[in-house]
């Protein structure tokens, strides 16, 4: 049972990866990180382009506080490689699997964007969304597949996050590894362990990236 809660907690670092604000860790942890970053793939180059157009989209309502427009709608994918992993663990949580891809659809409605950052009070209840993840088995070719729904919400006090919590709903994964899943989620369910995440990651974008 204490492996299972041990590995759970490193499948809710893994979902964190791939939360509908993921674009602004990105952002924070390149002027974090003034060290020279690994050469990227072709396929991650082609991630990364794609979640900084993500980000242009909704830095500009942050920056225009302007409720009239399309909303956001955004493909999010992320490769994360089994040192980075690690590294994010901090060594205290051991991770069983190699890369990990994640993707979802990042579904946004502007109005409730720009509200909160105009409004004394507001908070943004995300519809419910979909992450997919590919963990890559070290001895094996067939990676495992883990889909998950979350439901996110965020509040605001002038125009700053100050509480969040992400909601996961049902998962569907292989047998041998779906009750890591159900303790991942289960468990940031009960504790909200990744709320103040959230709370930074959004906070962060907001703050440092909006005028950029």
């Amino acid at each position: 049972m204490r492996y299972a809660i041990s590995v759970g907690v490193s499948v809710v670092a893994l979902l964190s990866l791939c939360v509908p604000i993921s674009a602004a860790e990105e952002a924070n942890a390149a002027v974090a990180a003034p060290q020279k970053p690994p050469e990227l793939t072709q396929e991650e180059k082609a991630e990364k382009e794609a979640r900084m157009a993500c980000k242009a989209k909704i830095c500009e309502i942050i920056a225009t506080r302007d409720p009239v427009g399309e909303d956001v709608s955004c493909d999010i994918v992320k490769t994360r490689r089994e040192e980075d992993i690690a590294k994010m663990l901090g060594g205290k949580i051991s991770w069983p699997w190699g890369k990990a891809v994640c993707q979802s659809k990042l579904e946004l409605a502007r109005a409730s964007l720009a509200k909160a950052m105009s409004e004394p009070q507001y908070e943004i209840i995300m519809p419910q969304q979909k992450v997919r993840c590919t963990l890559a088995q070290k001895d094996k070719d067939e990676p495992y597949v883990v889909e998950v729904t979350m439901s996110p919400k965020v509040k605001f006090n002038d125009g700053k996050a100050t509480e969040a919590a992400i909601s996961w709903g049902p998962a569907s994964a292989p047998l041998l590894i779906y009750p890591l899943i159900y303790a991942g989620t289960g468990l940031d369910n009960s504790t909200n362990v990744l709320g103040p995440e959230v709370v930074r990651l959004v906070n962060g974008f907001a703050t440092r990236n909006a005028l950029r």
